[in-house]
């Protein structure tokens, strides 16, 4: 099962589309836990389902199961926590909410999971693809736009 993930910070709208469009994305599952923020620019709720579908012929599809708390967030960004203790709280996180069961691997067919780090490197867009591999037996096939 092919699977990207993809960050909106650091580029503009046309190279994020254009990434999109290049990979073949039909279904982007935003993972964020906010996803209103006016900080968000082109990347929107209110503004991704039309430019998603007009661009790149895509669905938009809002996940928060696959989103931190807001307590975990806070740690991390506001307060400047260790990546360690995020991911490791995160790791947690999905593991009590038990999404290995409440999602299916062919949800993720060409789709990209969106958050707003510009790398996956310290993201939970990554931790959530390696986590469902490890649960569904490696399904995934993951590449990070």
């Amino acid at each position: 099962m092919n699977v990207t993930t993809i960050g909106f910070t650091k580029t503009s709208a046309e190279g994020f589309f254009n990434r999109l469009k290049e990979a073949g994305v039909k279904r982007l599952i935003d993972v964020r836990l906010h996803n209103s923020s006016q900080l968000a620019g082109f990347a929107k709720a209110e503004d991704l389902p039309y430019f998603l579908n007009e661009l790149c012929g895509a669905e938009y599809v809002h996940e928060p199961l696959l989103a931190p708390t807001e307590e975990i967030m806070s740690a991390f960004k506001k307060e400047k926590g260790p990546w360690d203790v995020f991911q490791r709280n995160f790791l947690d996180l999905m593991a009590e909410r038990k999404i290995e069961t409440k999602l299916k691997p062919e949800m993720f067919r060409n789709a990209c999971l969106l958050c707003s780090e510009d790398t996956p490197h310290h993201c939970h867009r990554r931790l959530v693809c390696e986590y469902l591999n490890e649960k569904w037996e490696g399904a995934l096939k993951v590449h990070h736009l």
